[in-house]
């Protein structure tokens, strides 16, 4: 059986991922090409290809064909192990930033290259974590990122922008190493960003020593749907018998969850820990 569809849900993740890809395209023609850049991911790869097919064989070649062809393989993949919703939901935002980047007019604001790479990263990674916090994506790469982190709970932006390395290899040895340096802090600056928005797959250790370790573990439940630990322990000061109880969650569920705890039980200690590494089975909800 099919989940229940949620109207504002879906309304917030098209809402969120026509923002994201409109900002992506004026993004493209204000700053990236201004600069000569190469923003990584398949946008990076599908302007490499169009500067060779103009610079080498005097070919003007539109953006929307390559980045479509460019974005089908992963786009198949995502669809049967991400999920058709998501998947449809990208595919449409891939084929609207495409249009956009090819009807959207050229706006250069600036020649300054450092400019451009530091303030369009920022711009690139602001439209990129809209569309993810929205509950979609702006393709390409970006489906490699959420398959990791949805299917096997881990974060590979450092490693996609690792991989994007190849594409400013190429770059700089048929145009020139500054565009390609330049184009490594871009990327930076982006994945940065994304790291700072987007934070729901961060997670951290909530550690809380209460009293009502039923009314503690009920708000646990509620907000993350999350199983917690429980500890007996013992007040050194007071000798007063108290429970310690453990849980894992993400970092925007512990902004809930915090004031949630301190709702059951007032009088509870709550450590929240960072935490980098986590092995083993831990539910995650699914955003598509």
């Amino acid at each position: 059986m099919n989940p229940k569809i949620d109207p504002k849900r879906e309304a917030k993740r098209i809402l969120f991922g026509v923002i994201g890809s409109l900002i992506m395209a004026v993004n493209i023609k204000t700053f990236v090409r201004a600069g000569g850049l190469y923003p990584g991911g398949f946008n990076g790869v599908t302007l490499l290809i169009q500067t060779v097919c103009d610079r080498f064989f005097d070919l003007t070649v539109p953006f929307s064909p390559i980045s479509l062809a460019l974005n089908a393989i992963p786009a198949i993949i995502s669809f049967k192990a991400i999920g058709k919703k998501f998947t449809l939901n990208t595919s449409m935002i891939i084929v609207l930033t495409s249009i956009l980047t090819d009807a959207v007019p050229s706006m250069p604001i600036t020649e300054d290259t450092l400019l451009i790479s530091v303030f369009g990263g920022l711009i690139n990674g602001a439209a990129i974590s809209i569309a993810l916090i929205g509950g979609t994506s702006t393709g390409g790469t970006d489906f490699i990122a959420i398959y990791f982190a949805e299917k096997r709970n881990k974060d590979v932006w450092n490693y996609i922008l690792m991989g994007n390395a190849v594409v400013l290899l190429v770059a700089g040895y048929l145009f020139g190493w500054d565009k390609a340096l330049y184009s490594i802090i871009f990327q930076y600056t982006s994945t940065q960003t994304i790291h700072l928005l987007y934070q729901a797959y961060k997670k951290v250790t909530l550690f809380v020593v209460t009293a009502k370790p039923e009314a503690v573990y009920q708000a646990i439940y509620e907000v993350t749907n999350h199983s917690a630990t429980e500890f007996a322990a013992t007040g050194m000061y007071s000798n007063e018998q108290r429970k310690m109880i453990y849980s894992v969650v993400s970092t925007v569920e512990a902004k809930v969850l915090i004031r949630r705890v301190m709702e059951a039980d007032p009088k509870a200690f709550v450590n929240v820990v960072k935490t980098d590494t986590l092995i083993g089975r831990f539910y995650q909800k699914e955003n598509y």
